[in-house]
C-alpha cells in the first residue's frame, strides 16, 4: 500500500464570525491510500486555533504516516493518540480503499437516498442585519431547529434575535440552539443563562472557555437550560469517564476531526448513554469528504435529535458531491458524482 497526503485550503463563501474571530479561509488534509487499481481517501480535519494537534510539526508527522502506512491502522492510532484529526483520516481512508465506492463507508438507508440526516440551521455571527437574514433564510428554507453562534456582539442585541424568532414561533415550532464558544466568563455565565432561558432556548454550547472544570461543573448543576460540552472534550483521551462524573453536562458534542474519530466519538457515546447524558455530531468545518464520513457514520447510530451537519455550502471550492441539505435535512442523492479531481491529479 502507498499513501501520500495533499493540503488544500478551503474558501468562505462569506467570514463567518465566531466568538474566536471571522473565518475566512479553512485549511484541511487529505490521506489518499492506493493499492493495486484502489484508492481509499480520508479528510484530517485540522482546525487552526482550536485542535489539540494544531502544533507546527503537523506536516511532518503526516508525512511520517505515509512512509510507516503498512503498520497498518491499529499501530498507527496507537502512535498518534495527540494527532486527533489524523486518525480519523486515516479510519477513514482505511475504510474508503476497501469499498467498491470509496465514498461509501457505511452503507444504509441514506446512502441510498432513502432516508435523510434532521440538521440544524446554523447562524454565523456578525452584524443584526446580517444575522437577521441568515434566521429568515433557514426559516424560509424548512429549517425547524436554529443554532446561533453568540458572544462577539452586544449580548442584548443577540437576545433581541432570539426574541424575534420567539416571538414569531413557539418553541414547538421551532427549536433555538446558541453556541458561545466560551465566550461568557464564570462570574456572568450564569445571568446569561437565566435570560437565554425565558426564551425557551433548547441548550447552550461551551458557555465558558474549556479547562475550568470546577467552574462548569457549577454552571452545569445551576444552570436553568441544559448546557452542552464541546471545546471542553477536545484532548481528553484517557479522562472521558473523570469528566462526565466530575461535570456532569447535560449534553455533549461530538466532532469526530478534533476528537479523534469514529472509535472515540463511539466510546464517548457509550459513556453518556450510561450516565443519562444527551449528544449529538457536528461537523467541525470540513470538506464534503470529511463531511460525507461523518453524515453516513451518523446516520447508522440512529440519532434522535437534530445534528449539526449543514456546513458543507459554506465554501465557494467545495468538492462537488451527493450530499444536499434540503428542507433542513441532509440527503445523498445519488444522481450527483463526487469530483474530486482537484487533489487527486495534483
Amino acid at each position: 500500500m502507498q499513501a501520500s497526503y495533499q493540503k488544500y485550503t478551503l474558501q468562505f463563501k462569506k467570514p463567518g464570525g465566531t466568538s474566536r474571530g471571522v473565518l475566512h479561509t479553512k485549511e484541511t488534509y487529505f490521506i489518499i491510500l492506493t493499492q493495486d487499481d484502489k484508492t481509499g481517501i480520508g479528510e484530517c480535519g485540522l482546525f487552526k486555533g482550536l485542535s489539540y494537534d494544531d502544533v507546527p510539526d503537523y506536516e511532518s508527522r503526516l508525512a511520517w504516516v505515509c512512509r510507516h502506512i503498512n503498520l497498518g491502522l491499529d499501530e498507527l492510532v496507537a502512535q498518534l493518540q495527540e494527532f486527533p484529526s489524523i486518525v480519523f483520516g486515516l479510519e477513514q481512508a482505511f475504510i474508503s480503499i476497501r469499498k467498491k465506492d470509496p465514498f461509501e463507508l457505511f452503507p444504509s438507508r441514506f446512502t441510498e437516498g432513502i432516508d435523510s440526516i434532521t440538521i440544524n440551521g446554523l447562524i454565523w455571527m456578525g452584524s443584526p442585519s446580517f444575522m437577521q437574514q441568515q434566521i429568515k433564510e433557514k426559516l424560509q428554507s424548512g429549517f425547524t431547529t436554529i443554532k446561533l453562534k453568540i458572544g462577539a456582539i452586544d449580548f442584548d442585541t443577540e437576545l433581541d434575535l432570539l426574541r424575534n424568532i420567539r416571538n414569531e414561533f413557539s418553541s414547538d415550532e421551532i427549536e433555538l440552539r446558541v453556541d458561545a464558544n466560551g465566550a461568557f466568563t464564570p462570574e456572568n455565565a450564569l445571568e446569561k443563562l437565566e435570560r437565554l432561558a425565558v426564551l425557551e432556548i433548547h441548550s447552550i454550547e461551551q458557555p465558558i472557555r474549556a479547562g475550568q472544570w470546577e467552574q462548569m461543573k457549577e454552571l452545569c448543576r445551576k444552570t436553568p437550560l441544559p448546557i452542552a460540552l464541546d471545546e471542553e472534550l477536545i484532548g481528553i483521551n484517557t479522562d472521558k469517564q473523570r469528566l462526565l462524573e466530575y461535570i456532569k453536562p447535560q449534553y455533549i458534542i461530538l466532532k469526530p476531526s478534533l476528537i479523534g474519530g469514529f472509535k472515540a466519538s463511539s466510546q464517548w457515546i457509550s459513556l453518556v448513554e450510561k450516565h443519562g447524558i444527551g449528544w449529538w455530531i457536528t461537523s467541525a468545518l470540513e470538506s464534503n469528504i470529511g463531511l460525507n464520513a461523518i453524515a453516513q457514520y451518523t446516520y447508522q447510530l440512529q440519532p434522535e435529535i437534530p445534528q449539526g451537519l449543514g456546513t458543507g455550502s459554506l465554501f465557494t471550492n467545495n468538492f462537488n458531491s451527493p450530499l444536499e441539505v434540503k428542507k433542513g435535512a441532509l440527503f445523498y442523492n445519488k444522481s450527483i458524482p463526487w469530483n474530486i479531481s482537484t487533489i487527486i491529479t495534483q
